[in-house]
């Protein structure tokens, strides 16, 4: 952690807190009812038709839901400043605290894979702030783009992708 976090941690104690630290412990999310802030500081990615809205779409994957949760969850724990939050994988449901690099911000992750077969989706968010300067859509692209399966995903900006707010 830098001294900047550590002051910074004075302010907003998460910041202050390393690796997954400093926030509850999340418990088991019921991804069909998120609801989201009115901030822009969120990035939602699912299939098309999923309840609110995604930004972006996610075509579905060639992949069992098992198989696509383990290779999205690899992907994940090799990001650097990303640590586990809370898993869950009788429900296919992972929640991650990946922080900047210089002030030590945390974001949320949840990911829930399945139930049917090639269906991921990934909300990102910021806890601290209105705006995330485009980081939680970047996070959430990477992590997309390195999946090993064929199918790929609607880009930004492409049919199926809403604003965000």
């Amino acid at each position: 952690m830098t001294p900047l976090a550590w002051i910074l941690g004075l302010v907003l104690p998460a910041c202050a807190a390393e690796g997954a630290g400093g926030l509850p412990v999340p418990g088991l999310m019921d991804i069909t009812r998120i609801e989201r802030p009115s901030t822009p500081n969120t990035f939602l990615a699912g299939p098309a038709g999923m309840t609110p809205t995604p930004d972006l779409v996610i075509a579905e994957q060639n992949a069992s839901a098992g198989d696509l949760f383990n290779a999205i969850r690899s992907i994940a724990e090799r990001q650097p400043r990303s640590y586990t939050a809370a898993v869950f994988p009788d429900r296919m449901q992972v929640h991650y605290v990946v922080r900047s690099a210089l002030l030590n911000f945390p974001d949320l992750v949840t990911i829930q894979a399945g139930p049917a077969r090639g269906t991921l989706i990934i909300w990102s968010r910021s806890v601290y702030g209105r705006r995330d300067f485009g980081v939680n859509m970047a996070r959430t692209e990477a992590w997309l783009a390195a999946l090993p399966f064929a199918a790929p995903h609607a880009k930004s900006g492409d049919t199926g992708h809403a604003s965000t707010p």
